[in-house]
């Protein structure tokens, strides 16, 4: 006879197994059910993880091959190994998902695998690839199931030469044309890495500016960079079919002549996974997306039912994901949880990198709110020219009549890394006075966030 669980988890990936751990050190009894052989969900597998290995590692062949002289540096001979390069991001994901099994392991995480189905509020059946199917009972019941790529009309995806960026983290050889259809966070990392190893690379995106939904001025800067690394975008263009034909793919677009090209990867966003999971029988309440709608407190429709991650409304981003799972393990155990969506912050592993956090420049105007803004570059930032890294800027925005940070909007070197002094910032309510008062040292990039804190004022120091 199957256990009994104070929690069951649905999916192991970064909110799934964040949930099961926290969980089970709070003294729940905790079981995750996942499908795969490996815990960590997309992000770990054939996302997050994996991405960013193919991104340093062409990074720092590009910067090899193009950009050492700038240091004193000469290098001759320089060539990179695909299949090296594969076989370190299969290594790095190897890794780490075997330390989430071990971290089940240190905290007493019962490792169910299967597909589950929900057969009433505390009861979940799992079926094995064998076909073998098992009842679990649990008080609660968490969805975790993530998300997949988006599909588009049209656009015949094949898993080979037409395909998604599971398919793209993996090719077999550097296309020399590459098509991407969407040119969001996902299409412009994948994007950069294959064009960085010799791939002439074309984004077609539906929208009239890359990255919708980022800060435009930032953006807008961001595009004038990617263009001159030989990137090219193709905005306001409606794709209306994709397939592969002899010898390589074709792709239509509406009122504009055809793209001959050898892969075609559809980045065009991803779409909450939710089918089979038995959500309409059981009556959990779903928005014409299929994301699950939940409460404060991460709650369905139904009770002792719950939801987090990219399975519900919100941005799909791991870490959010995460403290969601943080903050229902909390809520079950302790009786409350919070999660501050407005202090979530959002990166872009390009180069140079896109990071931010709050409302952007374009949502406050729409919202009326009155804000200032401060900007610095860092052309005239220490740090930046010594590692030759100056292209971006720094932008910040405070209310303007309590001074409250509001948002903040980075372009240019590790603003991924920078970006979590303002999201810690605004989780403690802080203003732009105290960004600017707080000490940072010098040289580092972090001046120029402070910097642009006192720009805020109108009273920056080496501006």
């Amino acid at each position: 006879m199957p256990e009994s669980f104070d929690l069951l988890v649905i999916g192991g990936g970064p909110g799934g197994y964040v949930a099961a751990i926290r969980a089970a050190q709070l003294g729940l009894r905790t079981a995750c059910v996942e499908e795969e052989e490996l815990l960590g969900g997309t992000c770990l597998r054939v996302g997050c993880i994996p991405s960013k290995a193919l991104l340093e590692s062409s990074e720092v062949y590009h910067r090899t091959l193009h950009g050492l002289q700038t240091f004193g540096v000469h290098a001759r001979e320089v060539g990179f190994d695909l299949a090296a390069i594969h076989k370190r991001k299969n290594a790095i994901v190897r890794q780490l998902t075997r330390g989430i099994a071990g971290l089940f392991d240190k905290n007493g995480v019962q490792r169910v695998r299967g597909t589950a189905r929900l057969l009433a509020p505390d009861r979940v059946a799992v079926r094995s690839a064998e076909g073998e199917e098992t009842v679990w009972t649990a008080r609660h019941v968490a969805i975790a199931t993530g998300s997949v790529p988006a599909t588009l009309p049209g656009v015949e995806v094949d898993g080979d030469r037409i395909g998604t960026s599971t398919q793209a983290l993996a090719y077999p050889e550097v296309p020399g044309r590459l098509v991407v259809i969407g040119a969001g966070v996902i299409g412009l990392e994948l994007g950069t890495v294959w064009s960085r190893l010799g791939s002439k690379v074309v984004f077609l995106e539906y929208a009239d500016r890359i990255l919708p939904g980022m800060d435009s001025e930032i953006c807008s800067k961001a595009r004038r960079l990617f263009e001159r690394q030989g990137l090219e975008f193709r905005l306001g263009a409606r794709v209306e079919s994709a397939r592969v034909v002899e010898g390589g793919c074709v792709v239509e677009v509406q009122g504009a002549s055809s793209l001959e090209c050898d892969r075609v990867l559809l980045a065009t966003g991803r779409r909450a996974r939710t089918e089979g999971l038995g959500l309409e029988e059981l009556g959990v309440r779903t928005d014409e997306r299929g994301r699950i709608l939940v409460d404060q407190n991460l709650a369905t429709s139904v009770p002792g039912v719950f939801a987090l991650g990219d399975c519900t409304p919100g941005p799909m981003l791991a870490h959010k994901a995460s403290e969601e799972g943080m903050a229902l393990a909390e809520f079950l155990a302790r009786g409350h949880c919070h999660v501050n969506y407005e202090a979530i912050p959002g990166i872009v592993y390009t180069d140079p990198e896109l990071a931010s956090v709050g409302r952007t420049e374009d949502e406050l105007k729409q919202q009326g709110v009155a804000f200032r803004k401060g900007e610095f570059p860092f052309s005239a930032n220490g740090r930046a020219k010594a590692l030759s890294s100056t292209d971006g800027l720094v932008k910040l925005l405070a209310d303007q009549e309590t001074d409250r940070l509001l948002g903040a909007h980075i372009l240019g070197p590790r603003a991924g890394d920078l970006i979590a002094e303002v999201a810690v910032a605004m989780e403690f309510g802080a203003t732009s006075e105290d960004l600017a008062r707080s000490c940072h040292a010098h040289p580092t990039l972090s001046e120029a966030l402070k910097e642009a804190a006192l720009a805020v004022t109108g009273s920056p120091i080496h501006l």
